[in-house]
């Protein structure tokens, strides 16, 4: 087992993963952590489970190597895809944005009636529907492919954003839901755009619930941080550019330190 002060792995499939990342920095304020950032090849959510495994695998080869103690996986597409595998190739304890978000909702929702937005991959896996059809919870799916490069692109909140989540929101209208799980961490930061479409729906925003899924696991493994002073965040991201740090830093809401590129042949 690796030892209490060594970092927490965080990776994505670009910047997305930060919403998450922000708010276990928040919930465990003294940890240390190593955010990897695939922005060269994101999106995965076209991809196929193959290759979404092999990046994902890539990314947790280079963590190991920095001594991490445990691995948040935050990224819907590798968790809805890939976790099961991910779990059986490596022995230190790997955490997902799925159940998390499933359980949160399962809490929140009065009707039993439940949309689930994401990645093509996400949604095509089905993972949130099987998880929450064994609460006799009535799920719709809807995959909403433009929302990543949307938020990659800085379009947080504009016309053409606005245009795009109408046309993938108005299928809920009729629906009957009365929550909405966010199947994809870069969605968050369309949160404003999304409630204008639904706005009598709760949000779910798997973020803090991976948060205390990870505190709770760290406490279990007995890996939590015996650090008394603020933990420090090293960022790799695959490309490098002038807009990745400007998005990153909005959805952080501080400036970036710690910055690296890294490649994956």
């Amino acid at each position: 087992m690796n030892g209490n002060n060594n970092p927490i792995g965080v990776f994505d499939s670009g910047i997305g993963g930060l919403t998450v990342l922000k708010e276990l920095t928040l919930k465990l304020p003294f940890e240390n952590f190593i955010y990897v950032g695939d922005t060269a090849r994101v999106p995965y959510g076209t991809k196929s489970k193959e290759t979404i495994t092999h990046y994902a695998s890539q990314i947790i080869e280079f963590l190991l190597s920095k001594n991490v103690k445990l691995i948040v996986v935050a990224c819907n597409t590798v968790s809805s895809n890939s976790l099961n595998i991910l779990k059986k190739k490596y022995k230190l304890p790997i955490i997902g944005v799925i159940e998390p978000g499933v359980k949160k909702a399962i809490s929140i929702t009065k009707n039993k009636r439940v949309g689930v937005i994401g990645t093509k991959a996400t949604i095509n896996s089905h993972t949130y529907k099987k998880f929450l059809k064994k609460e006799k919870i009535k799920t719709f799916e809807k995959a909403c492919p433009l929302f990543v490069p949307l938020v990659e692109e800085g379009w947080f909140d504009n016309e053409i954003t606005q245009l795009v989540a109408k046309e993938y929101l108005n299928d809920f209208k009729d629906k009957d839901i009365d929550t909405l799980i966010l199947g994809c961490t870069h969605y968050p930061m369309l949160i404003p755009v999304i409630k204008r479409v639904l706005d009598n729906v709760n949000i779910i925003n798997s973020a803090e619930a991976v948060s205390l899924e990870t505190e709770e696991v760290l406490f279990k493994n007995k890996l939590l941080t015996n650090n008394k002073t603020k933990g420090k965040v090293e960022y790799y991201f695959t490309d490098l550019t002038e807009l990745v740090l400007e998005i990153s830093e909005k959805i952080l809401e501080t400036p970036l330190q710690n910055v690296n590129k890294i490649f994956f042949p």
